[in-house]
């Protein structure tokens, strides 16, 4: 699929949109061919491995929200080829204004018929990093429309610190979206078309809505960092895990160039 690799022609003005709101939602990015040819591995992948088998009434607002797999690049080769595309992680560097991004880790998101809200949260809260130089790529594998819980975003949240310390919680819900309303932070949410992706900062808030649909909503993530973030020490134990998990053998104060932390694309 020639679209995995080739650019993604990125205006200025793009580039300028997403410096000052910390988020870009972005039309024809991935085709219906491709986004068929991998999402339906994608998503086999996330039901076969997920773990979670109780029902939703069981579950806590964070296991409601959605089934999460991580790391599926390490699982199937098909989906190692999506998550290494060129095209995802050129567009990933252009909009961070950096020359080159590594994987972080990919994410499956599957949020089942009747799923629950993704409370407001910060990414990177989770991740042990040097820099603010990190961006999630939101990648629904169907058309999501509004009534399907599509990811939305607090425009220019990305400067505020209130709430960096909330993990994904009614109390993050509750205090997040409180204070993002009493600064006005606008909430920017829709649908998105098939082929449309998304582009976050780690430090831009956002949440999902409920799935009110009668079909999940399948979505697959990839994170991105400067090719030279560094580790830094953790400061809980969720960054702690992280970087056991996804940053093996990295040193504090060094580049994380592990074996899990490929680089996906560098300027030339």
């Amino acid at each position: 699929m020639t679209d995995l690799d080739t650019p993604y022609a990125l205006g200025a003005e793009q580039v300028a949109q997403f410096r000052r709101d910390g988020f870009i939602k972005l039309k024809q990015v991935l085709s219906a061919d491709t986004l068929e040819a991998y999402g339906g591995e994608i998503t086999r992948l996330t039901i076969a491995l997920n773990t979670e088998q109780r029902p939703l009434a069981e579950r806590s607002t964070y296991d409601r929200a959605f089934l999460q797999v991580m790391n599926l690049w390490e699982r199937s080769p098909l989906v190692g080829r999506f998550v290494m595309g060129r095209r995802l992680g050129r567009l990933a560097a252009e909009l961070l204004e950096v020359d080159g991004v590594r994987l972080y880790h990919d994410q499956s998101l599957y949020k089942e018929p009747g799923g629950g809200l993704t409370p407001a949260h910060a990414d990177q809260y989770y991740w042990p990093l040097d820099s603010d130089r990190t961006i999630t790529a939101w990648i629904p594998l169907q058309p999501v429309p509004p009534e399907m819980g599509p990811l939305g975003f607090y425009a220019g949240s990305q400067s505020v610190a209130f709430g960096r310390d909330l993990g994904i919680s009614d109390e993050s819900e509750a205090r997040i979206s409180a204070n993002m309303a009493r600064h006005g932070f606008a909430f920017v949410s829709g649908g998105f078309d098939l082929g449309e992706v998304s582009f976050h900062l780690g430090w831009t808030f956002h949440k999902a809505g409920p799935n009110h649909s009668a079909q999940p909503r399948s979505v697959m993530t990839i994170i991105y960092m400067d090719a030279g973030m560094r580790l830094v020490p953790a400061l809980n134990a969720i960054q702690a895990n992280d970087r056991d998990q996804w940053c093996p053998g990295a040193r504090e104060g060094e580049p994380i160039a592990t074996r899990k932390n490929p680089v996906v694309w560098q300027r030339a």
